[in-house]
C-alpha cells in the first residue's frame, strides 16, 4: 500500500502501439487484469502492479522496446547494449554523449543530445511530438536517462525543471510526479535541466550490478520509488506510513512537527508546489483504496474502515468522487476477490463486515 496509482491516460498511450499495429488489446488488458471499460474514464486510474503487467505483456506482445510506439521498432536487448557501451565511461557526461551516439546509429530511434551552457546542462529528446502516443514515450526516455543517471552516478541528480514543446495536457499534474522537478509547456524544446557539475560525477557501478539492474529494465527504472524531495512527497510519505498503521490519518499540525516546520509554513510550501494537505491526505486514501480492490480480498466495509471512513456511504461517495464508479463496480471489472471470497458482489455489505 503507498505506490502512486497511475493514470488511465498512460494505460491509453502504451496500447496505442499495439492497437495501430492491429493487436488486439483486450487479452493484454485482461493478463493485466485491468478492466477494459476502465479506458473510457478519463478520471480512473490502475495500480503499479497492473500497470507493470501490462508493460511487460505488451514487451512480449511486440517484441518492441518502445512497445509499437516509435516510428520503427526497437529490438530487444537495445537497451541493455546501451548501458553497456556507457558503463566504461568515465564520468556520466561521456556516458550521456556515448548513449545519445548509440541511440543516432539506429534510424528512427530517439534523437538524443546533451547540451551545456554555463553552469546548466540539458538532455533534451529530439522527435516529432505530433501524436499522443510519441508524447509518452518521449516523457518515458526522459524519465528513464534521468533515473539511470542517477542510478550509474550512486546519487539522485535533480532537476531544475522538465520542459515539453507540446500545451500542457488534461492531465498535466502527472508530470511533477513523474519528474519530480518544475514542469514547463510550450517550450522550444523538450528535455531536463540540471546543474553541470554532475557531468563530472564518475560512474560507480560495475557489471554484475548492470545486469542485476537490466533483469528489472526498463519498467524498474519507471516505477521505482519517488526520492522524496519535495514537501508535498515528505507529506504524501508521512500520510501513507501512518495509514499503514492506523486509520486516523494526521492532522496537518502534527506532521508540521514531524517535518520540523510550523503549520503555516507547511501550508504555504505545500501551496508553492501547486497542492494542499488535504488534497495529499485524499490521494494517498485514493491509491491506497484502488489497490486493495484491485489486488485483495478484504471486504469493502473493512477496506473503508481500515482507511478512515466512519460509514460506507462516505467511502463510497469518495471514491466515486475520485474514479467515476463505485468500489464494488471497480472490484468486479477488475476481477477482484468479492466480500465472501469469491466473484465480487457490487457494494453490500457482507456478514463478515
Amino acid at each position: 500500500m503507498g505506490r502512486r496509482t497511475i493514470t488511465v491516460h498512460h494505460v491509453r498511450a502504451v496500447l496505442a502501439g499495439a492497437r495501430g499495429s492491429g493487436i488486439d488489446t483486450v487479452p493484454l488488458l485482461q493478463e493485466a487484469q485491468i478492466p477494459p471499460l476502465l479506458l473510457g474514464d478519463d478520471r480512473a486510474r490502475v495500480t503499479p502492479a497492473q500497470f507493470a503487467r501490462l508493460f511487460r505483456a505488451l514487451y512480449r506482445t511486440t517484441q518492441d522496446e518502445f512497445l509499437g510506439l516509435g516510428s520503427v521498432p526497437s529490438r530487444p536487448g537495445t537497451f541493455a547494449m546501451m548501458c553497456h557501451a556507457s558503463l566504461g565511461c568515465r564520468d556520466l557526461g561521456a556516458a550521456t554523449e556515448r548513449a545519445a551516439a548509440f541511440y543516432g546509429l539506429f534510424p528512427g530511434g530517439p534523437e538524443l543530445a546533451l547540451e551545456v551552457a554555463g553552469s546548466e546542462a540539458r538532455f533534451t529528446v529530439r522527435n516529432d511530438l505530433s501524436r499522443d502516443e510519441g508524447r509518452f514515450l518521449t516523457e518515458c526516455v526522459l524519465a528513464i536517462w534521468h533515473r539511470l543517471s542517477s542510478w550509474m552516478v550512486g546519487r539522485r541528480i535533480p532537476l531544475a525543471y522538465a520542459a515539453f514543446t507540446y500545451p500542457p495536457p488534461r492531465h498535466e499534474d502527472e508530470y511533477e510526479l513523474l519528474f519530480d522537478c518544475p514542469v514547463r509547456f510550450g517550450e522550444d524544446r523538450t528535455g531536463a535541466s540540471f546543474d553541470a557539475h554532475w557531468l563530472t560525477a564518475p560512474l560507480v557501478r560495475d557489471e554484475a550490478a548492470l545486469d542485476a539492474m537490466l533483469r528489472r529494465a526498463p519498467f524498474d527504472l519507471l516505477s521505482r520509488p519517488e526520492y522524496g524531495t519535495t514537501v508535498a512527497e515528505q507529506v504524501r510519505r508521512t500520510l501513507t506510513r501512518r495509514l499503514r498503521t492506523s486509520p486516523r490519518l494526521p492532522a496537518l499540525a502534527e506532521v508540521a512537527a514531524l517535518l520540523a516546520v510550523s503549520p503555516a509554513t507547511l501550508r504555504r510550501r505545500l501551496r508553492q508546489e501547486g497542492t494542499s494537505f488535504q488534497e495529499l491526505k485524499d490521494r494517498v486514501r485514493r491509491d491506497a483504496a484502488i489497490a486493495g480492490l484491485a489486488e485483495g480480498g478484504e471486504p469493502i466495509a473493512e477496506l473503508a474502515a481500515r482507511l478512515g471512513f466512519s460509514e460506507d456511504t462516505a467511502f463510497h461517495r469518495a471514491f466515486r468522487r475520485w474514479t467515476g464508479t463505485t468500489p464494488g463496480a471497480y472490484r468486479i471489472a477488475s476481477g477482484g476477490v468479492g466480500e465472501v471470497g469469491g466473484p465480487a458482489m457490487g457494494c453490500r455489505r457482507s456478514s463478515r463486515s
